[in-house]
């Protein structure tokens, strides 16, 4: 213990990045666990999108859109998204919503503020479209 407290104090910077470090990971495992938006893996996603009609809101940059998307996924411009303008989707408040980034970061940040805007059902694709692509599921270009 006695040299874990020497090599902290002559390191002070590395410790005090591991230390941040490992409050991130904390904070993000908790806030996993607390959100009250869910996350569903492709298994799942499939099984929304085949027997409740689930709809998939894909929020990555257009070029990446055209590049390949999830089957009858709807895009959202990056302007509507900063504006939190989800008017594309106001008629589907209550059906199963998914939404889909990159790779499930930044998904969580707009299923929030769609939750916050009156959506009921809306969760997030755990790893995004490179989970998708991973299971060799199919894309629409």
């Amino acid at each position: 213990m006695d040299q874990l407290i020497a090599f902290a104090s002559d390191n002070i910077v590395l410790a005090g990045v591991w230390v941040a470090l490992v409050g991130m990971l904390v904070f993000s495992y908790i806030s996993t666990f607390t959100s009250s938006i869910k996350e569903v893996n492709t298994h799942e996603a499939t099984l929304l999108m085949n027997k409740d009609d689930a709809i998939i809101f894909d929020t990555r940059a257009a070029k990446d859109f055209k590049a390949g998307h999830i089957l009858g996924a709807k895009q959202i411009k990056p302007e509507e998204l900063r504006e939190k303008n989800f008017a594309k989707l106001e008629n589907s408040k209550d059906k199963p919503i998914i939404v889909v980034c990159a790779m499930g970061n930044q998904a969580r940040g707009t299923a929030g503020a769609m939750s916050k805007a009156g959506f009921t059902n809306v969760k997030v694709l755990k790893g995004g479209m490179n989970a998708w692509q991973s299971a060799s599921l199919p894309i629409s270009k």
